[in-house]
């Protein structure tokens, strides 16, 4: 599981992103902090892997609390979700390492998929990482797993297909290095089998998707799905 700190002023807000965080599978929210202070504290304590970090907070900005935190040795990962949308600003985040940025207001969706994107990289550096770093091609891995931007979905989605849904598979076989089963596909979403299958035919057969057949012991063949760039 990845432990988030959420970070927050508005109370009310906090609940609402810990709320979101909660319905993103393999993420809890370890804790909540509502002042730069509070937050510093929980990092302190060692067990926060990823910070949710509002810009605007009572005591200091949310890129003052990163400054600080890089001084101090802190290398826990930061996503600034905030009103502040000024380029200064989201210079500032890129320099001090904030793996992204996301403006409020904002969906559930557009959180879940960059949730996404920071576990595929904690995936990506871990395989890569046991291995040692061997040429461009694993940096550009790296890099690559924190990309968001999976092609849109197929227009004229069917009766009971959402678009979230839809963006969340693609963003995964985006992301894919290989063909994906519907299986695969499940557990990387959190999606029933059943679900993930029934939006997996929509889109191969809207064209998004390329389906290849691979034959195992029993003579029946399994279906797997990879992405067709646009």
């Amino acid at each position: 599981m990845i432990d988030v700190l959420v970070v927050d002023d508005d109370f009310r807000v906090a609940e609402i992103n810990a709320k979101y965080v909660g319905k993103v599978p393999g993420f809890r929210v370890a804790a909540r902090a509502h002042s730069a202070a509070q937050a510093l504290a929980a990092v302190e304590r060692g067990t926060i892997d990823l910070v949710l970090l509002d810009h605007y907070l009572p005591d200091r900005t949310g890129l003052e609390l990163v400054h600080l935190m890089r001084e101090q040795g802190h290398g826990t990962d930061v996503i600034m979700i905030t009103a502040a949308s000024d380029v200064t600003t989201v210079q500032r985040a890129m320099r001090l390492g904030a793996l992204h940025y996301l403006v409020k207001p904002f969906t559930f969706a557009a959180l879940r998929t960059r949730l996404d994107s920071y576990a595929a990289l904690r995936r990506t550096v871990d395989r890569v990482g046991g291995r040692g770093l061997t040429g461009q091609e694993q940096v550009d891995r790296i890099f690559g797993a924190l990309r968001t931007s999976p092609a849109p979905s197929a227009p004229g989605l069917p009766s009971g297909h959402s678009e979230p849904t839809t963006d969340l598979i693609c963003g995964v076989l985006h992301r894919a290095e290989h063909p994906l089963s519907a299986h695969e596909v499940a557990a990387e979403t959190g999606l029933s089998r059943s679900t993930a299958q029934r939006y997996l035919r929509h889109l191969e057969q809207a064209g998004r998707l390329r389906l290849s057949l691979r034959y195992g012991d029993t003579g029946r063949p399994e279906h797997r799905y990879a992405w067709v760039a646009p």
